[in-house]
């Protein structure tokens, strides 16, 4: 045989005991009694990656609530349609939420909820048929309100208030509507024609895009102050990761000292754009931690709540 089968005599060992291991048992996950209660089965997941990066950045939340730094979120709009609108109120609600950015379809699906307690609408089914989008109070309402206030006061805001001042049977489960209510800005960063309301007649694209640039340079002002915070992205893959950097960087360029900040990233799968402009880029050089936590939004985001919670009765 050419080569002959090597053999392992001689090899040099060392004692496990003398190694440096990543996992230990004491990190190892503790069985709950029957009738435990959330604390414990929180404390008693595994101290190992995901587990230990889900109550580190509970931790980080409440340590920015508790220190009155930034807890700025970002999100795309499943986080609506999945029905989580609730929890994120009552954080708004409680102080600890300080700003959310939102892309263009959330303010689609906050509207329709507050409107008709719906929506969501079947797109395979519509877009055969030629009504994908059609959806009559959406352009309206919206298109109206955008025109009417979004070039002074922001996209945001001017949708917020517009659903304040309705009778909307549903109007408490708007995200929108609360930041108005509680001057908690709520910024929407529009991609033109990537929304329904946008193939509407009554829709104005100066005015959408003077109102989404006046929430660009507001949602630009929270990230000036987010030394010491934290910027929690959620389900959105491509236009918050992207006005995220790029209002880092313009605040930066202001002599802003913008450091020593956490970044979250939390999604079904890990993309290429968040992971580079919210987990990686934004916190080199030392400026922070980035975190990253996959999952189902309508699994991960309650169990981050109830971690938040824990998180601040220490």
């Amino acid at each position: 045989m050419k080569f002959k089968p090597i053999s392992s005599r001689g090899l040099k060992t060392y004692s496990i005991k003398d190694r440096k291991s990543k996992v230990s048992v004491e990190e190892f996950a503790r069985v709950p009694s029957a009738d435990g209660s959330f604390s414990d089965f929180l404390s008693g997941l595994p101290d190992i990656l995901a587990a230990k990066d889900l109550k580190a950045v509970a931790s980080a939340i409440a340590a920015a609530h508790k220190n009155k730094r930034t807890v700025a979120v970002g999100m795309g709009a499943h986080v609506i349609k999945v029905g989580l609108a609730p929890l994120i109120i009552d954080r708004m609600e409680r102080g600890i939420i300080t700003s959310i950015a939102m892309n263009g379809a959330c303010v689609v699906h906050d509207f329709e909820s507050a409107f008709a307690g719906c929506t969501s609408e079947d797109v395979d089914a519509e877009l055969g048929s030629c009504a994908f989008g059609m959806a009559e109070e959406t352009g309206k309402f919206l298109n109206k309100a955008i025109k009417k206030n979004g070039p002074e006061k922001g996209l945001g805001r001017a949708v917020g208030e517009m659903i304040n001042s309705s009778r909307f049977p549903y109007k408490d489960t708007s995200i929108i509507a609360a930041g108005a209510r509680l001057d908690i800005p709520v910024t929407v960063h529009v991609a033109l024609g990537t929304d329904i309301l946008h193939i509407h007649p009554q829709m104005d694209g100066a005015a959408t895009g003077a109102a989404s640039i006046m929430d660009f340079r507001i949602f630009s002002s929270v990230v000036s102050t987010l030394a010491e915070g934290i910027f929690v992205n959620i389900g959105s893959a491509v236009i918050i990761p992207e006005v995220f950097l790029k209002a880092l960087t313009l605040v930066r360029n202001l002599s802003h000292d913008v450091k020593n900040f956490s970044t979250v990233n939390m999604d079904f799968i890990q993309s290429y754009r968040p992971l580079t402009n919210i987990v990686r880029r934004p916190t080199m050089g030392g400026s922070g931690r980035g975190y990253r936590l996959t999952g189902h939004h309508e699994i991960m985001v309650p169990l981050l709540y109830w971690a938040i919670i824990e998180a601040l009765k220490k």
